[in-house]
């Protein structure tokens, strides 16, 4: 992965991730999702189920962009503990 590293919030219909992705500074996350193909590699990434389990962690993950229900930089989002969707919600 590059040198440059962004961290996000990811959210499936199962799991809530964390981590690292390759988004050059000042790109935008919407362009970077366009052109991302089948996959999207995270690093140091941190998953847990809806309620906020840690169900695992990896070095490296991939993950399909079809089951990405919502992606966002960490810097501007937050999952909030105990809610069952990690949204509010």
């Amino acid at each position: 992965m590059s040198d440059f590293k962004t961290q996000v919030l990811i959210l499936t219909s199962h799991q809530r991730i964390t981590g690292d992705i390759a988004l050059l500074p000042g790109a935008r996350l919407t362009d970077y999702m366009c052109e991302t193909k089948a996959f999207l590699a995270v690093t140091d990434a941190v998953v847990e189920d809806l309620t906020g389990r840690q169900i695992m962690t990896a070095g490296f993950l991939n993950i399909h962009r079809d089951h990405i229900q919502l992606i966002a930089p960490a810097e501007h989002a937050a999952f909030v503990p105990g809610t069952r969707s990690g949204t509010g919600g």
